[in-house]
């Protein structure tokens, strides 16, 4: 079978381009991963405690990985969920328009080089794609690189972190049907792609709208908005709602626990945002077309709905959303936190006496 994207290629492109992080000792290294992994099992006591969630069944241990171990197992994810996927509804069998077009060699070299980008700026993530029910990666020199570039205590900014990414192995753990909908979602986004030659032809234009990009940094171009169908983007609109939701959820629980356990929380989530916000204009150009600039305001406007929900209806009501994939926020919904309370009958707080 043809492959769209030459994997092993990917990888090693990945991990030649992956820079290696801070200059730190063997102790401090040591410290660092040994420190981070303490901290994720104190997290999760915290997240648990906080969002009434429970895990179901048993956890894999947290992975504290370098920047080329996170782009190995992205990659890895990639080529054992996505890639059956993309043969699957393409009906590729033998090289056809999209391979000629571009050329696994080319895509994987694309992947790794996308890839390695990622990987120096990931603090952490629960890789859904390579395990069931996923795995939870923690990137020690970017976090230890970033705690250093803000100036905060690394104990604070580390556990901090982990209130995020383990929240979110709480939201697939703790909801056993949340990844088979997540990886549903994606499986129906390829499969409303089209024939190849119509894959080909807006692989074309996105690496054109690249070009432009590139050379205009004021250009408004996005990658996701040109390879999409209209069926495509029904679905995207679906995917974006729960990614908000995951993404907004995070963060409002590192940042409601985070008071009572992270005492520096306010300097540490003020000089992060500046960090979120700023950027050189090329590099902001470079996020967006690779949909990090999306992604960061999936985390503004996915935590503004959690509150108002939560201030409404407390954490118990906000906890109807895991009920089923038909109680989860409709994109319109996440900007009118009162329709989705009336669509799924949450019941508001009393009134206080």
């Amino acid at each position: 079978m043809a492959q769209f994207v030459d994997w092993d290629l990917a990888a090693a492109t990945a991990g030649r381009l992956s820079k290696s992080g801070p200059r730190v000792s063997a102790d401090e290294a040591t410290q660092a991963v040994t420190e981070l992994r303490q901290l994720a099992d104190e997290a999760a006591i915290h997240v648990q405690t906080f969002t009434g969630l429970t895990p179901v069944g048993r956890l894999s241990p947290v992975r504290v990985v370098d920047r080329a171990d996170w782009a190995a197992t992205n990659i890895e994810g990639l080529r054992t969920v996505v890639a059956p996927m993309l043969a699957q509804f393409a009906g590729v069998r033998e090289p056809g328009p999209l391979a000629d077009l571009v050329g696994s060699r080319l895509t994987g070299l694309q992947t790794g080089t996308v890839l390695a980008y990622l990987a120096g700026r990931v603090l952490g993530q629960f890789e859904v794609f390579a395990t069931d029910p996923g795995q939870l990666l923690l990137v020690a020199p970017n976090i230890v690189e970033v705690e250093r570039r803000l100036g905060a205590e690394p104990r604070d900014f580390r556990l901090w972190v982990c209130l995020h990414e383990v929240t979110h192995r709480t939201q697939f753990t703790a909801v056993p049907w949340l990844r088979t909908h997540f990886l549903s979602e994606v499986a129906a986004f390829v499969e409303a792609g089209g024939s190849p030659d119509q894959i080909a032809e807006r692989v074309r234009h996105a690496i054109g709208a690249i070009a432009d990009a590139v050379r205009n940094p004021d250009s408004r171009a996005s990658v996701l908005d040109l390879v999409q169908t209209p069926a495509q983007r029904t679905v995207l609109d679906r995917i974006t709602a729960l990614m908000t939701l995951v993404e907004g959820h995070a963060e409002f629980v590192m940042d409601g626990v985070g008071p009572d356990v992270v005492p520096s929380v306010e300097d540490i989530r003020s000089k992060f945002n500046q960090r979120r916000a700023g950027g050189h204009p090329v590099e902001k150009v470079i996020r967006r077309l690779l949909g990090v600039e999306a992604k960061l305001r999936q985390y503004a406007e996915g935590r503004e709905f959690v509150h108002a929900v939560v201030s409404r209806v407390g954490m118990a009501g906000f906890n109807r959303i895991w009920e089923s994939p038909q109680t989860l926020p409709r994109l319109a919904e996440l900007t009118d936190a009162p329709a989705w309370i009336a669509r799924v009958g949450a019941h508001p707080l009393p009134a206080a006496d």
